[in-house]
């Protein structure tokens, strides 16, 4: 090969190696070595680059190795967590907790509680929901449901509009970029044209959830999902003060207590049915639909979950290859 061309290559593959592009390094240093005598600088150079690949194989395929290991530590947790007697009345919801789009297991939940009263409208209404794609109504769009989504990120908005386009164009989900706040609530719902009942209404804002739940006039949803501050167990009351531009600073003041907000459903005509297991979202039923088909008493007290966010962390929920959306058919 001439000098120049082989100097060049050899620059190359320094710099690839430099920049960390290993398997590319790898490669090019083979290749420069080829079948001419041995280059014992080369080689050398070669065996430095061979050492950092097999260093970063070993090291990916640890965290690989650890990462399984946490998501079998988390799903045998959360197993031996609704095992605990005292959630055996059927009536309790933590067992029928499962993912398929929820962030935890809000998914099963939400299937138990229509399964109970069932559905009216299935029409649903969800503010908070960042891209779609992990929320508590993806998985009813997959179930002939319709409604409404409400999100202030501009960027989040747009990745709804690309990937969910089909049911946005086929007018079964409507969209409003909007920051919800209790000013603005009952503007949102009128501007998705949501109907004055609705059977799902679901919050997950971290800051003015409970505020923006009390200022909600224009739709009577039959069940909400609200957020809870899980860290303020009952009897505790504890509510953020309000501010119509809250974004939540990733610490633990957001949101209210349970108590709190268990005081404001029931003064709104709701009954608190439940709490998933990681503490989470509080779950309520409108107070007339209740009957015998929910444990008793419907307390904060009885009801609560502490804060179990590990388990996310873990992956406990872990159900597979990253969330997308597309139509189905049935095969």
């Amino acid at each position: 090969m001439s000098r120049q061309p082989q100097t060049n290559r050899l620059a190359a593959a320094r710099a690839a190696a430099a920049s960390g592009r290993y398997e590319e390094a790898l490669g090019a240093y083979l290749e420069l070595l080829g079948p001419e005598p041995l280059n014992s600088a080369l080689f050398t150079e070669l065996l430095a680059v061979r050492g950092q690949l097999v260093q970063i194989r070993g090291a990916t395929e640890l965290l690989h190795q650890q990462r399984e290991a946490n998501i079998l530590a988390g799903k045998q947790e959360l197993v031996r967590l609704r095992a605990d007697p005292a959630l055996a009345d059927p009536r309790r919801l933590e067992r029928h907790g499962g993912t398929i789009y929820s962030q935890h297991d809000e998914d099963g939940i939400i299937a138990e509680i229509f399964r109970r009263i069932g559905t009216e409208s299935r029409v649903f209404f969800e503010f908070g929901v960042e891209d779609g794609l992990e929320c508590n109504t993806h998985a009813l769009l997959h179930q002939g449901w319709q409604g409404g989504w409400a999100e202030a990120s501009a960027a989040h908005a747009e990745a709804i509009r690309r990937r969910f386009r089909i049911v946005l164009d086929a007018g079964r989900l409507r969209l409003a970029t909007s920051l919800v706040s209790r000013e603005n609530i009952d503007e949102v719902v009128r501007a998705l044209a949501l109907p004055g009942e609705i059977d799902l209404l679901s919050i997950d804002i971290d800051g003015n959830d409970y505020w923006v739940f009390k200022a909600l006039q224009a739709t009577r949803p039959r069940v909400a999902v609200i957020e809870y501050n899980a860290k303020f167990p009952p009897p505790m009351k504890h509510v953020v003060a309000y501010q119509p531009d809250r974004a939540w600073a990733g610490t633990d003041y957001y949101g209210c207590s349970l108590q709190s907000l268990t005081e404001l459903a029931a003064a709104k005509g709701y009954t608190l049915v439940g709490c998933n297991i990681t503490g989470v979202n509080a779950f309520f039923v409108r107070s007339d639909l209740v009957g015998e088909h929910f444990v008793a008493p419907a307390t904060a007290a009885h009801l609560y979950q502490p804060p179990r966010y590990e388990l996310f962390r873990m992956g406990a929920f872990e159900t597979g290859h990253p969330a997308d959306f597309g139509m189905w058919v049935e095969g």
